[in-house]
């Protein structure tokens, strides 16, 4: 499926709102309640009926690593809070269906004095299902375009193949995971999330250890890479990538181990450890022929999904 294709699901080829306000209000507020709940408890199945996506890899996987490691529950959860709330709606034909929760909450960093702002795609897959949070990005409201708005204040969908822009939301993934790789194509702008981090790869040392890092695309079904249109052409878009990190550790030495990794452990670590992560990001994508004609990633949240020793 794609993000604004259009399809006869129960013959809906009429292009509206994905959601009325109401009914995004009320996704949000029995999200955050779910997660609340599955928080307190350390416990995955208590919100695995409100995520999806990456957002949903790395939630119930981590989740189930603190259950293992802590079965009576959360001693120090604090409730997330999220207020001032407002909903980007666009119009599309079809299923699935999402909008973007635009959120502040109770978890600014230093004290605070950092605001930034929680934004949640939530998406339907179909008639009868339910909303699920599918993305989260946490980016400070200085850093985010603007989205365009007609008329009604109704977002647009940007499809997945659209080729006005220096890279299509398809692609995205591939050329992202590529990069990491390869430090090609370039179209990524430096940043923590791009030249940064494949220089700190580059360059991790660490006395009888080797490190192989491996990325993939994940872009079909409920990662497939979700955006709105901004009002300068380009465009606002969400996806998914994985990644794994080994560690290979000489004779007689064993890769260390942290307790999220031990409970998400299969096989039996004595020479090698893999690390396999999700990670979900929102980029700003300008359109082409822009002055500036970088992708630049402003949240990576990435997340531990499983771990395999050898």
């Amino acid at each position: 499926m794609t993000a604004t294709g259009c399809m006869t699901v129960h013959g809906e080829l009429e292009v509206v709102p994905t959601a009325t306000r109401s009914e995004a209000a009320e996704a949000l507020r029995t999200f955050t309640a779910a997660y609340n709940a599955a928080d307190k408890a350390y416990d995955p199945a208590l919100d695995a009926d409100r995520v999806t996506g990456a957002l949903g890899a790395i939630n119930q996987a981590g989740l189930t690593a603190r259950q293992k490691n802590h079965p009576d529950g959360n001693a120090n959860h604090t409730p997330l809070e999220l207020t001032d709330a407002t909903y980007v709606i666009p119009k599309k034909a079809g299923w699935p269906r999402w909008f973007l929760a635009d959120t502040d909450s109770n978890r600014d960093e230093d004290n605070g004095k950092l605001d930034t702002r929680w934004l949640i795609v939530f998406v339907k897959s179909g008639p009868g299902a339910g909303w699920k949070a599918s993305y989260l990005s946490v980016v400070a409201p200085s850093a985010l375009p603007r989205i365009a708005k007609d008329d009604d204040g109704r977002a647009e969908p940007v499809a997945v193949d659209s080729t006005d822009l220096v890279l299509a939301p398809k692609d995205l993934s591939d050329g992202y995971t590529e990069y990491l790789q390869k430090g090609t194509p370039d179209v990524f702008a430096p940043g923590s999330a791009t030249s940064d981090w494949r220089e700190e790869r580059r360059t991790t040392r660490r006395a009888g250890f080797s490190y192989q890092y491996i990325d993939q695309p994940l872009k079909s079904g409920t990662f497939a890479p979700l955006g709105l249109r901004t009002d300068d052409g380009g465009a606002l878009i969400f996806f998914s990538s994985k990644h794994f990190e080994r560690q290979t550790a000489a004779e007689g030495l064993r890769p260390p181990l942290n307790e999220d990794v031990e409970a998400l452990l299969t096989g039996e670590v004595k020479s090698t450890l893999t690390k396999e992560r999700v990670s979900g990001q929102l980029v700003y994508v300008p359109k082409k022929g822009a002055s500036d004609d970088k992708v630049v990633v402003l949240n990576r949240l990435p997340g531990l999904t499983s771990a395999k020793g050898s």
